[in-house]
Order: C-alpha cells, then structure tokens, then sequence
C-alpha cells in the first residue's frame, strides 16, 4: 500500500509517496495525473491511495524548508536501490545544506573516483528528491549538470539554500517565492 498527497510548492505540484517504512516518492510534475502516472510506472502493481491527512506531518516541513524556517528534512525513508545507489545516496544525505559536490567528487568518496558516470545515473534514478539531495550535485565545472526535474528547479533549489544561508528569501520557480 502506497499512500500519496499532492502540493503546490514555489518549484510546482509536488507529489510525495510513503509506504508503511517510510517516504518512496518526492516527485515534481505540472499535473496530478502525470504525477500519478509516475508513481504507478515506478511501483508497477502497488496499491496507490490518496491520503492527505496521514501525509500531512510529511509534508509541514518540506513547507518549512520552502520558507526558510527548516534546513535538515529528516523523514524516513523507503526506496528501492542497487548497493551501490545506496552507497551514492548516503553520501549525497551528507552534503550540507546549502553546499555542494561534484560527481567526481561523490565517486571520489565512495572509493571510485573513476565512477563520475555511475554517479550521475545514481542520482538521476533517485525518486526522493530533497530527501536525498541530488540537487546538490554538479559538475567539475560547477556547471548543473541535470536533474531529473528540470535544471530550472534545480537551480532554484541551490539558490534556495543559498539564501537561506544568507537568511535572505529567495525568488523560486517562476518568479514565484
């Protein structure tokens, strides 16, 4: 059983998925039911049951990181990884607010500073956004790179920690903060 709920935040609707162990699904999208068709490609055969009150304590500090007032987001966590993908994970979970690394940097800590690639396809299979933090990850050059939700939002995501650093509030998707 998957619980979800759907919210606008300043990047757009978000969708966040859990299941009984923990948050399975942080997901950006224009529209509910392409959120939804997400979802159910990655847990094909799952039962997917809206349930905004039960997600609710989920979704309050997600609405704090948003306005400044959060930095860590520390909710449990369920998802499907290889070894090594866990591996990646961990480290990106590290990275501090409002930093961050590159691949080569991430492979560097794991040990295989050949895997910048592995690196990048690790965080473009993560499902969780913000909770694991791939946003914080960049190229050598300090150029984005990608990011599964659109360069656009990760941006904004970076120059959100970064004004929160700051203690500044920053403008968002869109023009929107």
């Amino acid at each position: 059983m998957i619980s979800y709920t759907t919210t606008a935040t300043p990047l757009g609707l978000m969708l966040l998925a859990r299941t009984k162990r923990g948050v399975c699904a942080l997901v950006w999208g224009d529209t509910e039911a392409e959120l939804l068709a997400f979802l159910s490609k990655a847990y094909p055969g799952a039962t997917i049951q809206r349930d905004d009150l039960a997600l609710q304590g989920f979704v309050m500090p997600i609405g704090e990181y948003f306005a400044g007032k959060r930095r860590e987001l520390a909710l449990p966590l369920d998802f499907r990884a290889s070894a090594f993908q866990d591996r990646v994970y961990k480290v990106l979970q590290s990275i501090p607010y409002g930093s961050t690394r590159s691949y080569q940097e991430v492979a560097q800590a794991l040990g295989h500073p050949e895997a910048c690639r592995a690196v990048a396809n690790a965080c473009a299979r993560n499902n969780i956004s913000l909770l694991i933090p791939c946003h914080r990850v960049v190229r050598k050059d300090g150029s984005l790179g990608g990011y599964q939700w659109g360069l656009e939002r990760k941006q904004a995501l970076l120059a959100l920690e970064q004004a929160g650093l700051r203690k500044e509030r920053p403008k968002l998707f869109g023009g929107r903060g």
